[in-house]
């Protein structure tokens, strides 16, 4: 007992403590991203030795039309996806912070797609989207509505993985927006009452500034997860029809695991990390002005 007690007075109790983590760091992000960096300035297809050619992977990055289209692929989907998602996550959060009937079931039902397989969904929408047999044709078809090629026409294809992805992810949002509501005074709605405020006027001076941290949290995490997008394209439409669903995820993967192409792929994902951090501050510096 008595070596014990020093032991946990000891001042390296906490080194020891926090030593899986170290250890969990170093071999799991530490390491690769240092190999990351390593092969940037090398050609290595995992096969052969690797082979240093200096900047020349930065030379051909910067003349891969492929590579920006990807980009301007991401950037439609966070277009579309991001406003969509907000808009109704907060419309969601604001119903199920009344009091209503079974708010708890609606509460777990509309976070429950979030736990599940993003593979799983998808699929589940492949099928949704189905031009011939897919439920939602079928259902534009009995209202008298032509067929839409949801994931088989370019003008449609990103859209349509904006609208599953938001499905997915809105149930985590919506509880966010809930925490955010809850921490809101109620007395500062009791005194617009007194002041004989509508609904809107409290929503936008009252609801809309209290919300200004969550909304913050909720656009980065929409950004960082939209950036991220790989399993939708990759399982539904494997970055077609004609490359208009090909994301920027998906194009390193390709290049790394289809083409073998590692320097290039750790170079692309590098300057794709440097595009989002920047992305994200710009969107900090707005909102915080507001």
């Amino acid at each position: 007992m008595e070596i014990i007690t020093k032991f946990r007075d000891s001042d390296k109790t906490g080194y020891v403590m926090s030593l899986p983590y170290i250890l969990y760091f170093l071999l799991f992000v530490g390491f690769p991203l240092f190999f990351s960096f390593i092969l940037i300035f090398h050609k290595w297809n995992i096969v052969t030795p690797m082979e240093w050619i200096g900047l020349r992977n930065f030379v051909r990055l910067f003349s891969d039309i492929q590579f920006f289209q990807s980009i301007k692929n991401t950037l439609i989907f966070l277009v579309v996806h991001i406003p969509l998602q907000i808009v109704i996550a907060l419309m969601l959060a604001l119903v199920l912070n009344e009091k209503i009937k079974f708010r708890g079931f609606f509460r777990a039902i509309y976070f429950l797609p979030v736990i599940v397989s993003g593979v799983v969904i998808t699929i589940l929408w492949q099928q949704l989207y189905a031009y011939e047999t897919g439920l939602l044709n079928l259902l534009l078809v009995k209202m008298g509505f032509s067929k839409i090629p949801w994931i088989n026409d370019p003008k449609y294809a990103m859209t349509s993985i904006a609208i599953m992805a938001t499905w997915k992810n809105v149930g985590l949002y919506v509880v966010l927006f809930l925490v955010g509501l809850q921490g809101i005074p109620g007395y500062l709605y009791e005194a617009a009452d007194i002041d004989g405020a509508k609904p809107y006027q409290k929503f936008y001076f009252i609801t809309l500034p209290s919300l200004n941290n969550t909304m913050l949290l909720v656009i980065i995490l929409s950004t960082i997860g939209g950036f991220s997008l790989f399993i939708e394209p990759f399982v539904m439409t494997g970055g077609g029809p004609m490359n208009s669903t090909l994301s920027a995820m998906l194009y390193i993967y390709n290049q790394a695991f289809f083409f073998g192409h590692m320097g290039y792929s750790a170079t692309l994902g590098f300057f794709f990390a440097f595009i989002i951090l920047i992305v994200i501050l710009l969107q900090k510096k707005f909102i915080e002005q507001k």
